[in-house]
This record gives C-alpha cells, sequence and structure tokens, in this order.
C-alpha cells in the first residue's frame, strides 16, 4: 500500500481538475482526497496498490485537457486506510 501527498502546480483551478481527479482515482481504484489551495495549486492524497498510485501521479503531471499543469510536487506518507477519493 502507497500514498503520497501531491501538490500540483499551474493553471489547475477553474479546469474541472478535482473532478476529473475524482473520476480517474475512482477508475484506477485509489483512495484519497483533493482540494484547492489558497495558492491556486491543488492538493491531493493518493492511498492504494503502488502501481495504481503511480498512474495518478502520472495522470496528475498532465491534469484534464483544459489544464496546465507546471509542477508535481510529491512526498511519501503514511497510509490512513481511506476507503473512498473525495473532494475536499
Amino acid at each position: 500500500m502507497a500514498s503520497k501527498h501531491v501538490v500540483v502546480h499551474g493553471q489547475v483551478q477553474g479546469v474541472f481538475f478535482r473532478q476529473s481527479a475524482q473520476d480517474t482515482a475512482g477508475d484506477l481504484g485509489v483512495a484519497g482526497w483533493v482540494r484547492n489551495r489558497d495558492d491556486g495549486s491543488v492538493e491531493m492524497v493518493v492511498e492504494g496498490e503502488d502501481g495504481a498510485v503511480d498512474r495518478m501521479i502520472a495522470w496528475a503531471h498532465e491534469g484534464p485537457s483544459q489544464a496546465q499543469v507546471t509542477g508535481v510536487d510529491v512526498t511519501d506518507t503514511e497510509p490512513r486506510g481511506l476507503r473512498s477519493f473525495d473532494q475536499a
């Protein structure tokens, strides 16, 4: 089980990033949450099987078609046993 804290920078608010992240997480079978930050970035916690978490992070580097991602910061976190992926 992997758990990652992810901060996505760029034009990532107002482009359906959170909804797209939730949809992608459902497709990949990962749990966690996603929210907008005051600085214009988007923050996520992603938990699940290593490969699925890696695919979610790879998706975050692109985001939905309207997004313009300029950077992604990823740090390891302790798994919390999350069961769903929600918008916070």
